[in-house]
């Protein structure tokens, strides 16, 4: 029984991590989300039954003693998830495109699924989020200093995501949208990347540089009661 229990802990984990990879900018949100952790408990599923078909064909990998083999199993049957569910058995042609056909099938709708349930629940939150943090950016301004200062700040980040980036940031800036528009659109490809705290450093960090210019100061005002002409009669 204990070998079930971490098999299906471990499948669990793997079916976690890459949920987790998929919503980097918070992770947390898909604690409220039912369909990601049906994923995460299909994964935890599929890595139990692995386990019952080693044992039932009596696979030991070549391991000796008792303890080495039931540890090879569990580790096999918890990562079994990982492959089984991103193979196909064929594939099938539906126009222009080649669709696999097999367990993979059923990792992309789940996925799916997953992806659009945390999307219903984040919508209202990074809208505030973002309008809040890019209020009185101007786009023409931080398009190219934005990115780059963000980019600064994080050090692994891979660089197929940089082009990525700015391959979108040059959509953005060919579109035909107002310069508020493609700045809360910006916040929210940053806020994929870096999260909202770093991007709201960024904001804060470039302040006047990429926002509205702060109009001068007058002239001082004259200070205390101006000199009264005496009259005449």
């Amino acid at each position: 029984m204990q070998g079930f229990v971490a098999a299906g802990v471990l499948g669990a984990l793997v079916g976690t991590a890459e949920l987790m990879s998929r919503y980097r900018d918070r992770p947390s949100a898909l604690l409220g989300v039912a369909s990601a952790w049906f994923y995460v408990l299909l994964n935890a599923a599929a890595s139990g039954g692995v386990l019952w078909l080693i044992r039932a064909f009596g696979w030991r990998f070549g391991a000796t003693s008792p303890d080495q083999t039931a540890a090879l199993q569990v580790l096999v049957a918890g990562l079994a998830a990982l492959a089984l569910f991103r193979s196909s058995l064929f594939n099938v042609r539906i126009g222009d495109q080649e669709v696999g056909v097999g367990p993979n099938l059923i990792l992309a709708m789940l996925l799916g699924v997953a992806d659009r349930g945390v999307d219903r629940v984040r919508a209202k939150d990074r809208s505030q989020q973002v309008t809040r943090i890019m209020r009185g950016v101007r786009f023409e301004r931080a398009r190219v200093a934005l990115p780059a200062f963000c980019l600064a700040l994080l050090q692994n980040l891979p660089e197929q995501e940089q082009q990525d980036l700015a391959t979108a940031v040059e959509s953005l800036a060919a579109s035909g949208m107002t310069d508020t528009q493609k700045s809360y659109a910006l916040g929210l490809l940053l806020i994929n990347i870096v999260g909202p705290d770093v991007l709201d450093g960024a904001v804060t960090a470039l302040g006047e540089e990429i926002g509205e210019p702060v109009p001068s100061p007058g002239p001082p005002r004259p200070q205390g009661r101006p000199d009264i002409e005496p009259l005449t009669a």
